[in-house]
């Protein structure tokens, strides 16, 4: 029934100019608006939905993931673009908060709403 659609995901911000600002420019990602919501155009040509929600919960895992070739460049670039990176206690990071215990190499952040976003490099 679904095998042929275009299915998308979506999640909710508090504030549709602040993600606006965060995934356009501090991102790079192309963003469009219709009514009063965001449409994310990833590299991959997928699309994602953000949408204002009054009562926003911010999601307590991680609601997208950026594949990089390097991941140490990803998070310099980030951090000078003003992201700062999660550290969790289960999971150790090192100074630049990349967590290198097991699976790829991954750092977090948040976006403005406080969802969690992660860049990642396969080993």
């Amino acid at each position: 029934m679904f095998k042929n659609t275009k299915a998308f995901s979506g999640f909710s911000v508090d504030d549709i100019d602040k993600a606006r600002r965060f995934y356009g420019e501090t991102l790079g990602l192309e963003v469009s608006e219709k009514y009063g919501m965001l449409t994310l155009r990833l590299g991959s040509g997928a699309e994602v939905l953000v949408y204002p929600k009054a009562d926003h919960t911010p999601a307590s895992f991680t609601i997208l993931n950026f594949p990089v070739d390097d991941i140490e460049a990803a998070v310099d670039e980030l951090g000078r673009r003003g992201v700062t990176f999660e550290r969790y206690p289960a999971m150790e990071a090192d100074e630049k908060g990349i967590f290198r215990g097991g699976g790829p190499y991954i750092a977090w952040f948040t976006d403005p709403a406080g969802n969690v976003i992660s860049v990642l490099q396969e080993r």
